[in-house]
């Protein structure tokens, strides 16, 4: 299955980029190796040596770079070699470098070779102006292909059915979404108004109040980043005195069968409670690891190589979100075919 290349795929959580670490990851089925130089600056080449192909993020950095441990030569940030210690540096001795940035407490890659300045990295802003107390974040890694992963948050009725004691009681499932094809983005939405409220909701609404007003709005772009609103507030008071979460899902590639799940949470209640924070941590793992993962995982396996679509799956009233976002992938795939 081919890839989008003119986007900027999230690859890590900036800390797990560490000063004096290499961090191997596979983004679009492309090895890459990440690193820190010794100057600071966050670097990324391809993970092979262009000697033998021996995989640099088992070499060892250096003032200089990186060094490959099965002969030592030496490269620099720009993948230039600037050591070989078996002779002269020959003009194949190079190892492809890619842009790289650091923005919203995550590290991005740009894979083409096409300007970088043509794609925007989605606003997640909300990351690093929520206090530590009112915010969580993870990483999971998933068999199953990326657009799998995307289906299942623009279609978050499965929540009645795979969440029960968590996001259950079938308030989706009776709203119908307000789906929008906007430039660039697939936007849904369920507005859930005098419901019977969420069991994670529940607690939190004051006394007497037994139904609510909830909202849930999803934003995907083709890069694989999600963002999910999430909130509720006792019938007929406004959303700003209710409570209110953004969170986000990031599906970056790794390979057709494989993918790298980032995930974050934050809310506007209990902002200071570090104990709820953790609960709250744990609570999301939980739902995406023993869930959400084993699921998607399975679905994968009675799928195969084959694109969902084009089996010809018997389709709902609830896919038309995520139909839209394939259909927008297939657009964007051929539109880079033409062009680059």
């Amino acid at each position: 299955m081919p890839f989008l290349n003119d986007v900027w795929y999230a690859a890590a959580w900036a800390d797990e980029v560490a000063d004096g670490a290499l961090l191997a990851r596979t983004i679009a089925g492309q090895p890459l190796v990440f690193f820190r130089a010794a100057s600071g600056a966050l670097t990324c080449l391809l993970d092979r040596c262009p000697h033998r192909f021996a995989p640099l993020s088992r070499g060892k950095l250096t003032d200089h770079g990186i060094r490959c441990g099965y002969h030592g030569l030496e490269f620099s940030g720009s993948g230039e070699c600037v050591t070989n210690p078996h002779g002269p540096i020959a003009r194949a001795l190079r190892v492809r470098s890619y842009p790289v940035t650091e923005r919203h407490n995550m590290v991005w890659v740009w894979l083409s070779e096409q300007d970088p300045s043509r794609a925007q990295i989605p606003d997640l802003s909300f990351v690093t102006e929520t206090p530590p107390t009112a915010f969580s974040k993870g990483y999971m890694h998933g068999a199953a292909n990326h657009l799998l992963l995307v289906d299942n948050i623009l279609d978050l009725s499965h929540a009645d059915y795979l969440h029960p004691e968590t996001l259950g009681g079938g308030s989706v499932t009776r709203t119908r979404a307000q789906v929008e094809e906007r430039p660039g983005s697939i936007f849904v939405a369920w507005h859930s108004p005098n419901e019977i409220p969420l069991p994670i909701w529940r607690p939190h609404l004051p006394d007497g109040h037994e139904r609510c007003d909830m909202w849930t709005e999803v934003e995907w772009f083709p890069c694989g980043v999600m963002l999910l609103r999430a909130g509720a507030a006792p019938v007929g008071q406004a959303p700003e005195q209710g409570f209110d979460t953004m969170n986000a899902h990031i599906m970056t590639p790794e390979s057709s069968a494989t993918t790298h799940y980032f995930y974050c949470n934050s809310r506007n209640y209990l902002v200071a409670d570090a104990e709820y924070n953790a609960r709250m941590a744990v609570g999301l793992r939980y739902a995406f690891e023993c869930e959400d993962k084993p699921m998607i995982e399975a679905q994968q396996q009675r799928a195969g190589e084959i694109d969902l679509l084009e089996q010809h799956p018997a389709l709902l009233s609830v896919d038309v979100a995520s139909t839209k976002a394939r259909r927008m992938f297939e657009r964007l795939l051929s539109s880079e075919a033409r062009t680059n």
